[in-house]
């Protein structure tokens, strides 16, 4: 149910983390990062080659997952109650729900994104940071693995201040649609970038994979 509802546009949230039940949500204006129009800020360029973080790639979803459900002195209140939890874990045991994780030298979880993979389409639902930037290089690092496989769509749900910093836009729900469309039904390969060695790209390789262009 989860997976059609995402490739007709439509996602879950909860009122709170203690909320029993959830609801359903279309935009009518969506919020999606342009893979090719990702803004790469200098500051955000120097963290990463300063490689204070490593990078991998579903090496702790669990992890990542409670950490977006943890309130924070900047957000008190979280959307993801336990039916939302139960949900994505059981669409990451089947391949369709990744993280993307930063690491500490010492491999401390400094933060993490998550997000649902259909098609060519990626659908980014939360980001949460222990270390400064850390959930910051994470996007950038989940962008560079987007355009190395091939992928179409980066949804953002939403626009936010801090998004549009990084190159968000919105469109009509409409136009999202048809970009839906045509992504869900591409293939793409979310490990495309990936040497084996069971981390990601580095913070340097990250840069250069952003600084090229199609």
């Amino acid at each position: 149910m989860l997976l059609r509802a995402y490739a007709s546009g439509i996602f879950p949230m909860a009122e709170r983390a203690d909320s029993p039940d959830v609801f359903w949500v279309e935009p009518r204006r969506r919020g999606v990062l342009p893979l090719e129009g990702f803004h790469l800020p200098k500051s955000l360029a120097k963290t990463l080659k300063q490689e204070k973080f490593r990078f991998s790639i579903d090496r702790a979803f669990d992890a990542v997952l409670a950490g977006c459900a943890e309130a924070t002195p900047e957000r008190s209140e979280t959307w993801i109650n336990p039916l939302i939890a139960e949900a994505y874990l059981a669409l990451h045991d089947r391949g369709h729900a990744h993280s993307v994780e930063a690491w500490t030298p010492e491999g401390e979880l400094a933060g993490g994104l998550y997000g649902v993979r259909l098609g060519a389409a990626f659908f980014g639902e939360s980001m949460f940071t222990r270390v400064t930037d850390a959930s910051k290089c994470c996007l950038a690092a989940l962008v560079a693995r987007l355009r190395v496989g091939r992928f179409r769509l980066l949804d953002t749900q939403f626009l936010t201040a801090h998004l549009a910093h990084f190159g968000t836009i919105e469109i009509p729900a409409k136009t999202y649609r048809g970009l839906l469309s045509a992504a869900v039904s591409a293939g793409a390969d979310i490990r495309a970038v990936d040497d084996g060695s069971g981390f990601g790209p580095s913070g340097k390789r990250i840069v250069q994979l952003l600084s090229q262009t199609s």
